[in-house]
């Protein structure tokens, strides 16, 4: 008998444990469930307010980065270039060299901007430049080497206008077309 009433005691002391332990453990893990949900909600919504004022801090140097290398695109355009460097007396070796070290300046000057563009856009920067030089290139290798700088300046003139697309404005198209996207979204 003695086992028997040993046996409800401890039942009845399992049962008295349970009726607080388990109460407590639903209380403890509702707590911890919303206070889990509402932690990553506010990870959440410190995590949009810092990407919103990054937003606002970068959009203007990003645009601004759009604008120089646009400008840079405008300088390197065969048209502009040529009429800017090309000078009296010039041979189309000194025109070529001048030409070729220009670019080079401009771009070397303006590498920083690819920080706040697309990966893609500054491969666009980059082919117009090579285009452009390349474009020199060709047209010099086509003259002497003592033939006059208009001489040149005319035929890499001649050749662009050959061209499709300019090499800059296609670079420019893209530019554009990515700023206006940066404005969708």
């Amino acid at each position: 008998v003695s086992t028997y009433y040993q046996k409800i005691i401890n039942m009845d002391i399992v049962l008295e444990i349970f009726k607080y332990t388990v109460p407590s453990l639903v209380v403890f893990f509702t707590a911890f469930y919303f206070l889990r949900t509402w932690g990553r909600q506010e990870d959440k919504r410190r995590n949009h307010e810092f990407n919103m004022q990054m937003k606002d801090d970068i959009l203007p140097m990003r645009l601004q980065a759009y604008e120089r290398i646009i400008l840079f695109l405008e300088r390197i355009a065969p048209e502009s270039i040529i009429l800017r460097l090309n000078r009296n007396g010039m041979t189309s070796a000194d025109l070529m060299a001048e030409l070729q070290s220009t670019i080079r300046q401009e771009y070397e000057h303006n590498l920083a901007q690819q920080t706040y563009v697309s990966t893609e856009a500054w491969e666009k920067v980059q082919s117009a430049k090579n285009q452009i030089q390349k474009l020199i290139n060709d047209s010099a290798a086509e003259l002497k080497m003592d033939a006059s700088g208009s001489s040149l300046g005319k035929l890499i003139l001649e050749k662009a206008m050959e061209l499709k697309t300019p090499p800059s404005q296609a670079a420019i198209a893209f530019l554009k077309k990515e700023v206006q996207d940066i404005f969708m979204n």
